[in-house]
């Protein structure tokens, strides 16, 4: 299913994220949902399991210190652009952020399991 990436987030965009640091994982056989928490689960990752780049600094943080990633608050929402070219929003730094990096590997629009729209709606 086509999403804008403006519009990523939730499960989503951490699929995304978690597709583009680990490219060898294969949706529904190495990666998949957790159907209680709707997490991203990536068992090769032990513990823990779960990979949330949107929502944890630990995971995020090196995407956008290795990507050089600016993040900046502008009104009632963060800002994130890298290499002075692309600009995403979001309500917070990480999803900022996060749609950022998306968008300067893929583009303006990401093909993701439907399932993953349906289960945390955008």
């Amino acid at each position: 299913m086509k999403i804008k990436t403006a519009e990523l987030t939730g499960t989503a965009l951490d699929f995304t994220v978690t597709m583009l640091e680990m490219p060898h994982l294969v949706w529904g056989k190495t990666i998949g949902l957790h159907e209680h928490s709707n997490q991203i689960i990536v068992p090769e990752l032990k513990s823990p399991d779960c990979y949330s780049p949107f929502t944890g600094w630990s995971q995020g943080g090196p995407i956008i210190e290795r990507e050089k990633i600016t993040i900046s608050d502008a009104l009632d929402e963060w800002v994130a652009g890298s290499k002075g070219r692309l600009t995403y929003f979001g309500p917070t730094p990480l999803v900022a952020a996060m749609r950022c990096y998306v968008a300067s590997k893929l583009g303006d629009e990401v093909d993701i399991p439907a399932e993953l729209v349906q289960s945390n709606p955008i």
